[in-house]
């Protein structure tokens, strides 16, 4: 955890996302970087120089095998309130819509539903669990497909919620979210939805995988060049190396 918690807290510090008070709604999927997120999240709150409370929030998409009692044990190992929400996302994405490109409605979706609960809840601010990886996708995505320089920020403000989404996990590569999880025994929801390892931004992680065997520092270049550039919302809060 120690590991983690060193690039959560960099993140966290670097674009002030964590203030005195805040009550942060956590979007637990099940999977390896939200369980992660949550459990570093925690962790930190025990020693954190600002005070913060948490919930958990699961949207349940309505794919056969997702598993609820494991949500559930993973909360209440580590005390934290759970929220578990059933939706009509599966149906609406691959049955009525029979979208090509799912994952966009997906999203939308999920994120309108997690608003809705995490206002209700009074809490100020969202906690999503893309990591490192997630960023680079998306800016290489970005570039490829739409001919933009950009990512998603590591914090934004949503006028229409009022809500503050934060991403702790930005500064953390995958493999040391899946050595987390490995070493510490670790259960995961494993996955359901028919997109997986099928999407674009599967062939994007493939594309950087492949690049890294020629170019060996691509991932810390694209990582600077990001947080370097003028990208909305990576503008430096603090110096970083």
């Amino acid at each position: 955890m120690q590991r983690i918690l060193s690039y959560m807290r960099k993140a966290i510090d670097n674009y002030n996302m964590i203030d005195d008070g805040d009550k942060i709604a956590v979007a637990l999927s099940g999977g390896k970087d939200s369980i992660t997120m949550l459990m570093g999240l925690k962790a930190l709150a025990r020693f954190y120089p600002k005070k913060f409370d948490l919930i958990a929030i699961s949207i349940h998409p309505g794919f056969d095998g997702f598993n609820t009692d494991l949500l559930k044990k993973i909360c209440s190992n580590i005390d934290v309130p759970l929220i578990i929400e059933e939706s009509h996302i599966k149906e609406i994405v691959f049955d009525i819509r029979n979208e090509k490109n799912p994952c966009s409605l997906c999203a939308n979706l999920r994120r309108g539903i997690l608003n809705s609960i995490a206002k209700r809840e009074n809490c100020n601010k969202i906690a999503l669990g893309h990591n490192e990886d997630d960023v680079l996708e998306t800016f290489m995505l970005n570039l490829l497909y739409t001919g933009s320089i950009s990512t998603f920020a590591p914090i934004s403000y949503m006028d229409r919620s009022k809500m503050t989404l934060i991403r702790p996990l930005v500064y953390t590569p995958e493999k040391e979210i899946h050595k987390f999880i490995r070493r510490n025994g670790i259960e995961v929801m494993p996955k359901a939805c028919p997109m997986d390892g099928v999407s674009k931004r599967e062939d994007m992680k493939k594309m950087i995988h492949d690049l890294q065997l020629d170019i060996p520092h691509i991932r810390g270049n694209l990582s600077g060049a990001i947080r370097r550039s003028n990208i909305k919302g990576w503008e430096l809060k603090n110096d970083i190396n």
